[in-house]
This record gives C-alpha cells, structure tokens and sequence, in this order.
C-alpha cells in the first residue's frame, strides 16, 4: 500500500529524530492513508448520483422508514447536529429527492419522506454501494475477517486510554 505523501513526510522525521516504534508509526498513518482511500472512492461512486456521503446516510435512513421521519430524528440516527441535517436536506429536496410534509399528529412539525425519484436512487445506489463495500474486504477469508476486526476493536481500545 502506497502512503500519502504527508505520511512518508512525517515518518523521514520520525526517523530522523529516532523515535520508537517506528513501525507502529507506520500502521498508523497505513491505517490513515487505507482510510482516507476509502473516502475518496465513496465520494467517486456516489457523485453520479449528486450524493454527499451525508445525502447517502439520510437516503438509506429514509429507504428503511416509508412512513417518513422528523428532521430531529434523521440528525439522531445520523449522528449530526440538526442544522447539518437541515443543510442536507435542502439539497435532497432541490434535486427532488425529499419532500416536506407537515406531520399527520403535529402540524408543526415536519415529516420527510422519499418521492419516488429518491426512492429509486436510495435503492439503486444502496445496491451498488452495498456491493463495492463488500468488495473491500471480497479477498478476506472468514479467519481473516474476524482476526483483523479484533486487532481494530485492540486498536480502537488504545485510543480510549491513550496520553500523549
């Protein structure tokens, strides 16, 4: 795997300073560099379809709930602040993705739901996007798989106790 340019920059200084564990230094920003690949080929597969990785995630959200959900409700299961998803909601509405209703129990709040265009796209790219995310891991045998999520979930554990 090839690293990214400010990663090499950082490890020759790591080196040149002679810091320890040099070799933990370079999973680290391998880690990084695997991860920031990921991104940028999500963000690739999901812009012919004028998608955000935000828009996918309230997409998805609102494929699995037909009846529609709350704007507060979409933030929560997001994990994003309400004003992120008012943002994004604009832009699934402007390309007539959503549609605002006014909720059957409360006028005054809103209930938003996929139009049948949003409907197709969530499940159009769902598919795709299910398939490519299975693709990553596609050369992984089922030993691999559960070893390397037990190394991350190690990883993971050293960040929660972790000083500088």
């Amino acid at each position: 795997m090839e690293l990214e340019q400010k990663y090499l920059a950082l490890i020759r200084e790591a080196q040149r300073r002679e810091m320890p564990d040099l070799e933990g230094i370079r999973l680290c920003f391998q880690t990084l560099s695997l991860a920031t690949g990921i991104d940028r080929e999500c963000a690739a597969l999901l812009a012919p379809h004028g998608l955000s990785e935000g828009r996918f995630v309230l997409l998805f959200l609102l494929n699995a709930e037909p009846a529609g959900l709350a704007p507060y409700a979409l933030a929560e299961r997001a994990g994003v602040t309400r004003a992120t998803v008012t943002g994004l909601l604009d832009g699934l509405e402007r390309e007539e993705l959503i549609e605002r209703h006014a909720d059957a129990k409360d006028r005054r709040a809103l209930c938003i739901q996929l139009t049948h265009k949003g409907r197709h796209v969530a499940e159009a790219v769902l598919t795709q996007h299910g398939r490519w995310i299975a693709s990553l891991y596609g050369n992984l045998s089922t030993p691999e798989r559960t070893q390397l999520a037990a190394l991350l979930d190690k990883v993971a554990g050293n960040l929660r106790g972790a000083a500088p």
